[in-house]
C-alpha cells in the first residue's frame, strides 16, 4: 500500500513540475523593424524655375504706304529665335492637378523684313519701282496663369499636359527703312521708325514629363507653343508707317526644376516594444 501511495505522490510531482515548466518559460521577444522614412505623395505649394530655347515665328507685318489710305504687306517678315528665363509659384491641388502662375522673358530675338513701292525724284518725273530692306529687333515680357494634368507616375516620370492663358508685353526697338534701288539716288539711304510696345493677349499649350529627384526636387522637360496676338511694331516717319505685326508663334524647348514645400515626410520617432508578461 505505502508503495502505491509513494508512487502516486511521485508522478504528481513530475506533472506538478513539467506545467510549472511551462509556466515559466518565457516568450520570444518581438522583432522590431527599423524606423522607415516615407515619400508623402507630391502636394501643396511650390516654386519653379526654367531656362529653354525659343524657335519664333512672325505672322506677318502690315504698314501704311505713302498715306493712311493705303495699308500693305510687308513682302517678306522673319524673326530670329531667342533665348527664354522664368519663374512661377504654384500649387499640387491632387494627385492629378496643379496650377501656377509664371512669368518669362524672351531675350531679343531681330526681325528682318522687306517692302516694295515706288520712288520719285520730286521734280515731276514718273515713279519708278524700287525696294527696302527692313531690320528691327524685340523683347518680350509674359505673365502667364497654367494649370496642368499629371498623368500617373511611372517609377520615377510623370508625364503632364498643360494650357495657359495672360499677356505678353512687346517691346519693339527702332526700325531701320533702307532704300538701296532707287533709280534717282546713288547708292543707299534709310529712315529710322520708332518702336512701339504694347500688352498682348497670349495663350500656351504645353506637355512634358516630371522627374523625381529627391522627395521635394523635381526636373521638369517639356515643350510649350505659345502663340502672342498682333499689336503696334513702329510709327510713321518720312511719309511711311505706322505698322503693326500680325503675332508671333513660339515653339520653345525647356528645362526647368520645381521645389515642393513639404513633399518630405519626416520619419516616425522609434518607440520600444512593451515587456513582456510573464505569467508565474
Amino acid at each position: 500500500m505505502k508503495i502505491r501511495l509513494l508512487g502516486a505522490a511521485a508522478l504528481l510531482l513530475t506533472v506538478g513540475a513539467a506545467h510549472s515548466a511551462d509556466l515559466y518559460e518565457p516568450e520570444p521577444l518581438p522583432l522590431m523593424d527599423a524606423p522607415e522614412i516615407t515619400v508623402q505623395e507630391a502636394s501643396g505649394w511650390y516654386l519653379r524655375g526654367d531656362v529653354g530655347y525659343s524657335f519664333n515665328k512672325i505672322r506677318g507685318v502690315e504698314y501704311y504706304q505713302g498715306s493712311n489710305a493705303l495699308l500693305s504687306d510687308f513682302d517678306s517678315a522673319s524673326l530670329k529665335d531667342s533665348f527664354m528665363i522664368g519663374g512661377g509659384v504654384g500649387y499640387q491641388i491632387n494627385s492629378y492637378l496643379r496650377t501656377d502662375v509664371t512669368f518669362d522673358y524672351l531675350s531679343s530675338a531681330d526681325f528682318r523684313g522687306s517692302t516694295s513701292g515706288v520712288c520719285g525724284d520730286g521734280a515731276g518725273n514718273p515713279f519708278l519701282p524700287c525696294s527696302s530692306s527692313d531690320r528691327s529687333y524685340m523683347h518680350a515680357y509674359s505673365l502667364m496663369a497654367n494649370a496642368y494634368v499629371d498623368l500617373g507616375t511611372y517609377g520615377y516620370v510623370t508625364p503632364y499636359v498643360g494650357a495657359g492663358i495672360g499677356g505678353t508685353y512687346v517691346k519693339w526697338g527702332r526700325l531701320r527703312n533702307e532704300i538701296c534701288d532707287d533709280p534717282y539716288a546713288g547708292g543707299c539711304y534709310g529712315t529710322d521708325h520708332g518702336g512701339e510696345r504694347s500688352w498682348r493677349f497670349t495663350y500656351a499649350l504645353m506637355a512634358g514629363a516630371t522627374i523625381d529627384v529627391t522627395c521635394a526636387l523635381k526636373a521638369d522637360v517639356g515643350y510649350r507653343f505659345r502663340h502672342i496676338t498682333g499689336g503696334d511694331m513702329f510709327g510713321y516717319a518720312d511719309n511711311g508707317g505706322p505698322g503693326r505685326d500680325k503675332g508671333f508663334y513660339s515653339h520653345e524647348a525647356r528645362v526647368g526644376a520645381r521645389y515642393v514645400f513639404g513633399g518630405c515626410e519626416t520619419p516616425v520617432a522609434y518607440e520600444p516594444a512593451p515587456e513582456p508578461i510573464v505569467y508565474k
